[in-house]
């Protein structure tokens, strides 16, 4: 059991004199003692999945984690919303859905509104010394006053005497890049590790899984040094303790797709007896519960933690402490664009079934990402499939996708019996799928523009005050021509067609999407309409339009589409996000785009006026389209004084 107890490190007033780093404190809240209110510690990793001892995971080898789970409360579900980092941990920070925020894409950086705050500094606000040690990654930009230390030295040993803390370490050992890098001396034994069926066993793959387990075991003993330093600080009987990754693990198929095992994720609490009055009516030391929670809820799960109603903008609901509401039925996740790739899916998870709709089924699921082809068992599993000798479970992730995808978590935890079509199972389908319909609408959505168009059209105002106004944004409408253009049904080109005529640009890019995504036929009898697209008022809709007819138009038209395709290709006069969208519609065209290649090659490769963190993915994708004997062009000199 943690032992211990805090010190008497005096008394500490919360009302505080306000500075740009330390928000000023309502008045009306009451001065307590730090002996009063938890200290919460929150030990998180990287790219794990619920991989642990405590899960019943027979390969693992997690001792100081699973003597917390002991002493704590597992959460059997447990979703992160985005199956990669940076929109993950955005969710966290704000208790919002990225779709919400215009903040889905990854590593991408959007202004939240004024009044918006992020869930640190509500905690600073009562009073709490919060610190991040030491990641952040948010796809926001950050306010001021967030932390009191964020860095590889953030520590609550740093707080004032006496005042209570917040603290977040975070552990990268586990990240993907670390699964892959060689050389490396296995611990755990290749031949026993667990290889999914859509993986092909080779010893590539089995020496990935391997060393993913080695480093779950260098965190789970980096996690138990930080749990003997609270310890011998005498704070352990203080502190609430948070264990969870920030999604799945790092393994294709995993990270960045919407499967149970991009979104899973681990969730140990541990509540000391003091403060038990705050934990959840199933909590029992070494018990697990059967509450659905997600990353959403973090947030809202803090502040009530710490005696504060969570806002009505959060989106999030708390799951511990005075302002918990009630069981949720319904998890969701989001995937928009993974790096320099662009997609579009969403999801919806019961206790036993996951739902996934697709609308971009065209996009093969496995799509070219440069970091992900670093790890061997992505590259041995492609060129089995390009040889043909993959099953075809495994073949699938290199295919197109289906629009529609339901799966039995009960009885297949791998997400490879897709039964969207089986009529034994039409009721939960239709529910999941009204379902995700309504959480869309009431999220307000905003990945159903295209990036480049949700920022070009929401002006100066912020992406979630653009998305929240109904007249600017009429996501209704545009949600249901996107739902038509993903289904491929043959029937729906004449509706395809007048969409194309809609005043609203996000219904004439979906329009064009769905002639697009049924291929040659729809094409050629809607060719004339978009033809008269590539003259549209929206470069998005203008380059979706290139892209259906230079895969399935008439040679005539190709200088035309190539000329709308090459004029949206550079970041510094279209922007990173346009230009980026657009590179992938060229890859996508292959050799039919090569009259283009020499203007190609001397692309500029900054927007400047673009995040430094989405400011590279015009130079990931070129070599990608050019062939890797592609070089960057050199700077033009700069003029000699005179």
């Amino acid at each position: 059991m943690f032992s211990g107890i805090l010190g008497v490190l005096g008394m500490w007033a919360l009302a505080a004199e306000p500075t740009s780093d330390n928000p000023s404190v309502a008045t009306d809240r009451p001065t307590l003692a730090a002996s009063d209110r938890p200290n919460i510690l929150w030990i998180t990793c990287e790219d794990m999945g619920p991989h642990l001892g405590c899960y019943g995971d027979q390969y693992a080898q997690t001792p100081n984690l699973d003597r917390l789970a002991a002493r704590g409360l597992r959460y059997r579900v447990c979703w992160s919303n985005a199956p990669v980092c940076a929109p993950a941990r955005t969710t966290i920070i704000t208790g919002v859905y990225p779709t919400s925020l215009g903040a889905e894409h990854m590593r991408s950086e959007v202004r939240m509104p004024d009044w918006m705050k992020m869930y640190p500094q509500f905690l600073r606000a009562e009073g709490y010394y919060c610190t991040n040690n030491s990641k952040e990654d948010y796809n926001l930009v950050k306010p001021p006053g967030v932390w009191d230390q964020s860095s590889p030295k953030a520590h609550w040993k740093n707080r004032r005497p006496g005042q209570p803390f917040f603290a977040v370490f975070n552990l990268t050992i586990t990240h993907e890049s670390q699964i892959r890098n060689r050389p490396h001396t296995l611990q755990h034994d290749p031949a026993k590790a667990p290889v999914p069926p859509y993986h092909p066993d080779t010893p590539e793959v089995r020496h990935d899984w391997a060393q993913y387990y080695d480093r779950i075991t260098q965190m789970d003993a980096q996690a138990g040094q930080i749990l003997q330093e609270l310890e011998e600080a005498g704070l352990a009987d203080q502190t609430i303790i948070f264990f969870y990754s920030d999604h799945g693990s790092g393994m294709p198929r995993h990270k960045r797709w919407l499967y149970d095992d991009g979104l899973h994720t681990p969730l140990i609490v541990y509540f000391p007896e003091k403060f038990r009055h705050l934990a959840p009516k199933d909590y029992q030391a070494g018990g697990a519960s059967d509450r659905l929670v997600s990353f959403v809820d973090l947030a809202p799960t803090l502040l009530s933690l710490v005696g504060r109603k969570p806002p009505d903008w959060m989106q999030g609901q708390a799951f511990m402490g005075p302002f918990a509401g009630p069981e949720r039925k319904y998890l969701f996740g989001f995937r928009g664009r993974m790096d320099e790739r662009y997609d579009m899916s969403r999801a919806v998870r019961t206790e036993r079934y996951l739902y996934i709709r697709n609308y971009m089924p065209h996009r093969l699921q496995g799509e070219y990402v440069g970091y992900m082809f670093q790890t061997p068992t992505t590259v041995v599993w492609r060129k089995l499939f390009d040889e043909g000798k993959l099953r075809p479970e495994q073949a699938a992730f290199w295919q197109p996708k289906p629009p529609e995808e339901l799966y039995d978590l009960q009885t297949d935890p791998h997400c490879i019996r897709n039964l969207a079509d089986d009529s034994n199972h039409a009721s939960v389908f239709e529910e999941l799928r009204h379902t995700l319909r309504q959480h869309l609408l009431e999220v307000r959505d905003l990945g159903f523009l295209s990036e480049a168009e949700m920022h070009r059209r929401a002006g100066g105002r912020t992406l979630y005050e653009f998305g929240h106004d109904p007249k600017a944004y009429p996501l209704e409408r545009i949600l249901a021509m996107a739902e038509l253009a993903a289904q491929r049904t043959a029937e729906a080109v004449p509706q395809l067609r007048a969409g194309l005529k809609d005043l609203d640009s996000g219904v004439r890019y979906w329009a064009a999407m769905g002639l697009l995504i049924r291929g040659q036929k729809a094409v050629q009898v809607a060719r004339t309409d978009l033809l008269q697209a590539l003259a549209d008022e929206s470069p998005s809709v203008r380059v979706v339009a290139a892209w259906a007819l230079g895969l399935h138009g008439q040679p005539e038209d190709r200088d035309k589409l190539l000329q709308t395709l090459q004029t949206h290709a550079s970041p510094q006069t279209n922007g990173t996000y346009l230009a980026t969208f657009t590179l992938n519609v060229i890859d996508a065209l292959g050799r039919k785009a090569e009259p283009i290649y020499p203007t190609l090659r001397q692309l500029p490769l900054k927007d400047p006026n673009a995040p430094a963190r989405a400011n590279d993915y015009v130079e990931r994708l070129l070599p990608v389209i050019l062939g890797p004997d592609w070089q960057p062009p050199k700077p033009k000199p700069k003029p000699k004084n005179p």
